[in-house]
């Protein structure tokens, strides 16, 4: 069987399973800042993006794939292309390369990005072109740029988004630095985990543009100003993204041994540590942690201003600031 061909019992059935993941997904109220996603969703088969895939099991990977002789098995990696769950779609020698995101939280980003008719926008980590595809629905191919540092990926994009019959930009290159060819543009979304803000993307980008990103197990909304200048809040959502790869490079885990259970395991702890690493001991980080009554994602914010880029609580000229890398 042809990778994209379906029997004429698959095409029934992948139609329904995505008529039900978007009701499941506008019961989430993940689109609501933007209901028009809805469409987008509906229109774009998520099976032409994940032809295989990996479930994680006993400490490994399972592969699932279309291309399965058992109809059984194909019909099981069809229903799990459709769940409402993020798909591993790349993995070497047991490492997280690349993966299809939660469908729920990918419409809720396209939500928050805020997109406009006519804006032009730059994804960073194309991934399996799935959510490039839901921006050209939207948008038009010629307004989608999308960028991965791996060839690879990018070529398996590139045909699968023909596949499914759009025809966006696809660029090989590091994500950090954008893609200034194409530049400038309105909206700059990254679908892949940062530990700053690239100063690159700010003049890359029209001032009023907006960049939303996964950065410190949160998601970043900024808006852009005149001269280099961004600040946004981060929104309540915590995420989980495959680091940028060809940027900044990651830092160890830290060691939080002396620290109560609680906070050791506490996503809004892991999160605060993300942001104050380059600043506090975990034990610092603890103490505000504590005094300030365990904050939510969305009292913290960015600020990047010239060659400086600082995360903040409450306030960004307030008492608690922290440099970015």
């Amino acid at each position: 069987m042809a990778r994209h061909a379906l029997d004429d019992d698959l095409r029934d059935l992948a139609a329904s399973a995505r008529a039900e993941l978007v009701r499941e997904i506008d019961a989430s109220g993940a689109w609501a800042a933007d209901p028009v996603w809805r469409e987008a969703f509906e229109a774009v088969p998520r099976h032409l993006f994940v032809p295989y895939y990996y479930i994680g099991i006993l400490g490994g990977y399972v592969r699932r794939t279309c291309d399965e002789s058992d109809p059984g098995l194909r019909e099981q990696w069809l229903r799990g292309a459709y769940e409402d769950a993020p798909l591993a779609t790349r993995v070497r020698h047991g490492e997280l390369l690349s993966s299809s995101s939660q469908p729920s939280l990918m419409a809720q980003m396209l939500a928050e990005l805020e997109v406009e008719d006519g804006n032009a926008v730059l994804e960073i980590g194309t991934g399996t072109g799935y959510n490039a595809a839901l921006l050209c629905h939207r948008l038009g191919d010629g307004l989608v740029t999308t960028v991965d540092l791996d060839p690879e990926i990018t070529e398996t994009a590139r045909g699968q988004l023909a596949a499914a019959g759009y025809h966006p930009t696809v660029v090989t290159g590091d994500g950090a630095r954008g893609v200034p060819e194409r530049a400038p543009f309105d909206r700059i979304i990254a679908t892949c985990a940062l530990p700053t803000v690239p100063h690159a993307w700010l003049g890359q980008c029209r001032p009023g543009a907006r960049i939303l990103a996964p950065l410190a197990t949160g998601l970043i909304a900024l808006r852009v100003r005149e001269g280099g200048h961004a600040e946004g809040r981060f929104l309540p959502t915590a995420a989980y993204f495959v680091p940028l790869r060809g940027g900044t490079p990651s830092e160890p885990e830290q060691d939080l041994g002396g620290l109560p259970r609680r906070a050791r395991g506490h996503d809004l702890f892991r999160f605060l540590l993300g942001l104050t690493r380059q600043s506090l001991t975990p034990y610092e980080a603890y103490a505000l942690w504590e005094h300030e009554r365990q904050p939510e994602r969305d009292r913290f914010g960015i600020t990047v201003s010239g060659d400086r880029s600082w995360a903040w609580l409450d306030d960004p000229e307030g008492p608690y600031t922290w440099p970015l890398p």
